[in-house]
């Protein structure tokens, strides 16, 4: 089983910063990809940004320049992985709920999903 605590979404204006927060915990490995990916209602979901479990990272070219991923591993025990999503220079296309997903072995597991919403 996979627990997810996702964070950091909210309201910003065209050209401001959000952070995005993921906690994963339960059956997961360090070395487990990581990544977010975000849909906008009625289209499907597009993958973001991933980072695996050496911190190689990889970026959709529409956000490339402005989001950064990274991601924190605690030393102590069962406290899971802490992946985070820093975006700048957001615009309105930015707009969607943005998902937490890891994968582990076979098998994708998602977050419950945080709104973000670019508007002035």
């Amino acid at each position: 089983q996979v627990e997810f605590v996702e964070s950091g979404g909210g309201l910003v204006q065209p050209g401001g910063s959000l952070r995005l927060s993921c906690v994963v915990s339960g059956n997961i490995s360090g070395d487990n990809t990581m990544g977010w990916t975000r849909q906008v209602p009625g289209h499907q979901r597009d993958l973001v940004a991933t980072i695996t479990g050496a911190g190689r990272t990889s970026y959709a070219d529409s956000v490339k320049g402005r989001f950064t991923i990274s991601r924190f591993t605690s030393s102590r025990d069962n406290a899971g992985i802490t992946m985070y999503l820093q975006m700048n220079s957001l615009k309105p296309e930015d707009t969607a709920t943005y998902y937490c997903i890891i994968a582990a072995g076979t098998v994708s597991y998602w977050g419950q999903g945080t709104q973000v919403t670019v508007s002035s």
